[in-house]
């Protein structure tokens, strides 16, 4: 994989027996970066092995030593419970054989029991608002950290992580090697990177409003939801997939929606932010090992969730903004696999449908369906923009100075 880097034996033969034979670009730059023990800000969209990027050269760093008691060598920062896990079972994977041991620390699992695992490890995976009782319970200290991560501090910006981020990083030695990744880099990301790393470097891989080259995006006119509910059922039942996630905007939505899938007889599961924590395991881990085909969620799943195998893409609502458009899409052709993303566009839906084509500067392919052909061809005109031209006639300067009608 790199042949000008010496590796650990044993991390070389782990990374040939999970098929690493060839670094993304996003490896190539930051790993012998990191093994300098660079501080980094990696811009990067998702899907290009950013985890493998920052854990293979955590791997090497750490093998051959022992962590003292309640004193991680490494720590990760992530949004989400269902991140952390993905990256507590892929450390597990590379670091097979070298008798190092990583830990998740989020929300909803037994503080008391977090409490007995933290006593030993080398890597902690963890959530903001998790760590931090921890630390102020004394079950963890960082004096002997010397590596902190924050993946997707975009996110944990959002999600109102601010205040957590800084208490921890605030515990951390300020001597300590430092990488910050986003797939955006908004002002408060830029204003984080300053205040915490040291002489970075900055690696920027592909536009940060890319959509993997592998992945079609079409758009398919619907007339009414109960329009969108026939397509939807259509599309699943005769699209080519190995896995498709269905997105809408809302939880109410997504329950109504499983709850059709289910009556249509489609192995569907159910994931947003009311389902609790042991059941989002369950439903994550049934639909990665292909128990269920479809996954039906909200936003909650339109970062973090790296499940192979999955093609098809969904939105039966089209996002409000262009970049969790980008995330949700994300969620298939990642590692330069092919996937499909359609997005279903009622009359309404049309406006913000073109203010993500332009977003994104791109022009959606059209997608039909013989048998559920609707009445809706899109606006009869549209504006050099993309958006539709009203309908309306306007008033003349006369007539809307007295705030009278024009006559016909």
């Amino acid at each position: 994989m790199f042949p000008e880097i010496t590796l650990h034996p044993q991390l070389e033969s782990n990374l040939n027996t999970l098929g690493f034979t060839e670094a993304t670009e996003v490896q190539q730059q930051a790993i012998p970066l990191l093994l300098e023990g660079q501080d980094l800000l990696v811009h990067a969209p998702t899907g290009t092995g950013k985890t493998a990027a920052y854990l293979i050269p955590a791997i090497q760093s750490m093998q051959g030593t022992k962590s003292p008691v309640r004193q991680p060598r490494a720590l990760i920062l992530v949004p989400v419970r269902e991140l952390a896990d993905q990256i507590q079972t892929q450390f597990a994977r590379l670091s097979e054989g070298l008798g190092l041991n990583a830990v998740s620390i989020v929300g909803g699992e037994d503080f008391k029991v977090q409490e007995k695992q933290l006593a030993q490890v080398d890597l902690v995976i963890a959530t903001p608002g998790r760590l931090v009782p921890h630390l102020e319970n004394g079950s963890l200290e960082l004096d002997s950290l010397d590596l902190l991560v924050l993946d997707e501090a975009d996110r944990m910006l959002e999600t109102g992580f601010k205040e957590g981020l800084e208490q921890i990083i605030a515990a951390a030695p300020a001597i300590r090697q430092t990488l910050l990744i986003s797939a955006t880099l908004p002002t408060t990301v830029r204003s984080l990177a300053a205040d915490i790393l040291i002489d970075p470097q900055w690696i920027r891989v592909g536009q940060s409003r890319a959509i993997a080259e592998g992945i079609e995006q079409f758009i398919l006119l619907s007339d009414d939801p109960a329009h969108k509910d026939k397509q939807l059922c259509w599309l699943l039942q005769n699209e080519s997939y190995e896995k498709a996630v269905v997105f809408s905007n809302s939880k109410t939505q997504a329950k109504r929606l499983d709850g059709l899938l289910r009556y249509h007889k489609f192995k569907a599961a159910l994931l947003h932010g009311d389902v609790q924590q042991k059941g989002r395991f369950a439903t994550i881990e049934g639909f990665r090992k292909g128990t269920t085909k479809v996954l039906v969620t909200t936003d909650l799943a339109s970062r973090g969730l790296d499940v192979e195998g999955i093609d098809l893409v969904i939105n039966l609502e089209m996002p409000k903004k262009g970049d969790v458009y980008l995330h949700r899409v994300g969620r298939t052709g990642r590692a330069g696999k092919t996937g499909q993303a359609i997005s279903l566009i009622e009359p309404a839906e049309w406006n913000l449908m073109s203010s993500i084509e332009r977003y994104l500067k791109t022009r959606f392919q059209r997608k039909w369906i013989k048998e559920l052909a609707g009445f809706y061809k899109g606006p009869k005109k549209v504006k050099a923009s993309g958006k539709a031209a009203s309908s309306k006639k306007k008033k003349t300067s006369s007539a809307k100075k007295k705030g009278t009608r024009v006559s016909k």
